[in-house]
């Protein structure tokens, strides 16, 4: 794996991506991390993985959590995470951003999610780590789909396989969570936003950040990134992404994609393109 030096501070901070072209709506991602800190980003996928070695340390869902080594990762697609390391050495983890609906396609269940985030289970985990590692250097797409349906039975146990329980805040602000999704490029104000909740501006911030753990311009942000790696995936340029998602240049994007994901729009489409 080649090292990142100009985009994290430490020569030994290293995070690669790799798409199928075969099987669309799955990335695999290893990484080894000694001092880079990821800000809030979010992910399409279920992000399933394992910890190799170290710890990991991040906020998701408005609490801290620890990720030793020998634990299995867990996460619900668009929840918004950080991540940076608790021990000196940093950490060493392999992860799967897998769709929902690829996930539907494989498993047959629609609505599967997860409630704990991370679980220390040293079987589980190095059986997850070795299929990451297969699926990484799978050609065959027979081969790769194979795994995938392997991957996928090591998390059945863990999922809820029926449709998330929704209270009656979230409910009330899907509506800015899709007013977000719908207008990444603009430069949007918090009276816009309280007026889409029904509410007085402090009053929509105070509850927006109570229900998300963020705040709306932290989840706008995420979400622009998240689109950008999608449309990095298509082949556009870190130009017109850059412009799509509302940010002011080419060297915004860079910047704040790599401080999301750990590496540069460039280097993430080379990745892509092997």
């Amino acid at each position: 794996m080649q090292g990142v030096s100009s985009t994290f501070p430490s020569q030994r901070d290293e995070a690669e991506f790799r798409m199928a072209a075969h099987r669309p709506g799955v990335e695999l991602y290893r990484a080894h991390i000694v001092r880079h800190a990821f800000e809030p980003h979010t992910h399409d996928g279920f992000g399933l993985g394992a910890i190799e070695s170290g710890v990991e340390r991040f906020r998701y869902r408005g609490a801290d959590h620890l990720a030793p080594a020998d634990s299995v990762l867990m996460m619900n697609p668009d929840e918004l995470h950080t991540g940076r390391a608790e021990t000196e050495g940093g950490w060493h983890y392999r992860m799967a951003y897998i769709e929902p609906s690829v996930v539907a396609d494989v498993t047959g269940e629609p609505a599967w999610w997860f409630s704990d985030v991370v679980r220390e289970d040293v079987s589980s985990a190095r059986r997850v780590t070795d299929l990451l590692d297969a699926l990484w250097r799978a050609r065959e797409p027979l081969a790769f789909d194979s795994l995938l349906y392997e991957l996928l039975g090591q998390f059945r146990r863990h999922a809820h396989a029926t449709r998330k329980p929704q209270d009656g805040r979230a409910a009330r602000f899907t509506p800015v969570v899709d007013y977000l999704h719908e207008h990444l490029s603009r430069r949007l104000t918090l009276d816009e936003l309280a007026a889409v909740a029904g509410l007085s501006p402090f009053h929509f911030l105070r509850q927006f950040q109570s229900q998300h753990h963020a705040t709306p311009q932290q989840m706008l942000m995420a979400f622009r990134l998240a689109e950008a790696k999608r449309l990095l995936s298509r082949g556009e340029s870190p130009a017109q992404v850059a412009a799509a998602v509302g940010l002011t240049d080419q060297a915004h994007l860079t910047r704040t994609f790599a401080r999301r994901y750990g590496v540069t729009p460039a280097r993430y489409q080379r990745a892509l393109q092997r």
